[in-house]
């Protein structure tokens, strides 16, 4: 590897990471698919470096290492921890987002937030630090680009996936794989098994997310 490896602090003991598998994305060595390797902590002096070995291809055999950043490293201590996953859900339909944050976290697996003023919504991603943002697209005064670009524009957000929900595309459009903006939506009224799926599919796998 040309450049030194990332130190970061663990969030955790190290022997809770140690020797754990994990399953990420080593989207820096330019593989945006999801791998399985063996974790190694090795001390450093100002901190630690972590790295999972990977198999890159089975013939002819190669693997490859990879070094974890700090987001990545948080990203799986609070895995390990069991610490669910933040959901902030931008809609200035409150009826909507309140079934939609109860049927959410009656899953047990997701923290919910909801906020029904757009004008606020880069604020209340800064303090809940969301895993993924649910934005509806038409708001009066702020619409969801806009709430968009202000996300984008923050260094420590602009990494959150953001997932739009719009009552203008079909069903069919949505699943047929378009995106707004770069961004994959889903059409209202919400599915929320398809809303879960979705969700699932751009979390960042443990240890991804760089902010």
């Amino acid at each position: 590897m040309k450049n030194r490896p990332p130190t970061v602090k663990l969030p955790i003991p190290p022997e809770k990471i140690d020797g754990q598998t994990v399953t990420f994305r080593p989207v820096r060595d330019g593989i945006d698919l999801e791998v399985s390797g063996v974790m190694q902590v090795i001390e450093d002096a100002n901190g630690f470096n972590v790295n999972a070995s990977y198999i890159v291809s089975q013939n002819p055999p190669l693997s490859r290492v990879y070094w974890f950043d700090q987001s990545e490293i948080d990203a799986i201590a609070r895995s390990e921890l069991g610490e669910k996953r933040r959901i902030l859900i931008v809609d200035d339909d409150r009826e909507s987002t309140h079934v939609v944050k109860v049927l959410l976290e009656r899953t047990g697996r997701y923290l919910v937030l909801e906020e029904n003023d757009a004008a606020k919504a880069h604020q209340s991603a800064q303090n809940f630090r969301p895993d993924v943002i649910l934005l509806d697209i038409m708001m009066p005064g702020t619409d969801g680009g806009e709430v968009t670009a202000q996300i984008e524009a923050d260094p420590e957000l602009q990494s959150t996936p953001i997932i739009f929900l719009s009552a203008l595309v079909t069903k069919g459009e949505a699943k047929g794989g378009l995106r707004i903006q770069g961004h994959p939506y889903l059409a209202k009224p919400i599915n929320i098994p398809e809303l879960i799926n979705g969700i699932e599919e751009n979390l960042p796998a443990h240890g991804t997310q760089e902010r």
